[in-house]
């Protein structure tokens, strides 16, 4: 009996389910898409998009937030790097490449890397994630600053 408990017990999980996979593939596939309202589905109705602490709360305020980041950046393609459980959460590496030529742009080309921490509605949805890039980075590449400059 104790050997069967231990079994069922939570613990961090290396290896990321195929279905979970799959899912963080499309969601890459769907913020490269240009179609904000595609990319909303992934997310539950209530669901929350949450960007270095800047909350878009619900589903449509998800998709005015993706649909934001499209027209700024309308090259942009986002690349999955790796994904992960741990403690309770899939975690979505990824790249974010794309030039701000969208309206009022910079014309600047970004290369960023960062993070989404996910956690799932009872549908499969997401229902919160948590991102997080380096916005200093971010701020320097949009102003077409060499990494020495300050």
């Amino acid at each position: 009996m104790v050997a069967t408990l231990i079994a069922c017990s939570k613990e961090e999980k290396p290896v990321v389910s195929e279905n979970r996979t799959s899912f963080a593939t499309r969601y890459a596939a769907a913020w490269s898409g240009k179609d904000p309202v595609a990319f909303g589905t992934f997310y539950d109705e209530a669901g929350s998009l949450i960007v270095n602490g800047s909350a878009s709360a619900g589903r449509a305020a998800i998709v005015e937030t993706a649909r934001s980041y499209m027209a700024a950046f309308p090259d942009m393609v986002v690349r999955m790097d790796s994904l992960r459980e741990e403690s309770g959460a899939t975690v979505f590496h990824w790249t974010w490449t794309g030039t701000n030529t969208g309206p009022g742009g910079t014309g600047k080309a970004v290369n960023l890397t960062g993070y989404e921490r996910w956690t799932f509605s009872a549908d499969g949805l997401i229902l919160k994630s948590d991102g997080h890039f380096d916005n200093d980075e971010y701020q320097r590449q949009l102003k077409g600053e060499s990494p020495t400059s300050h």
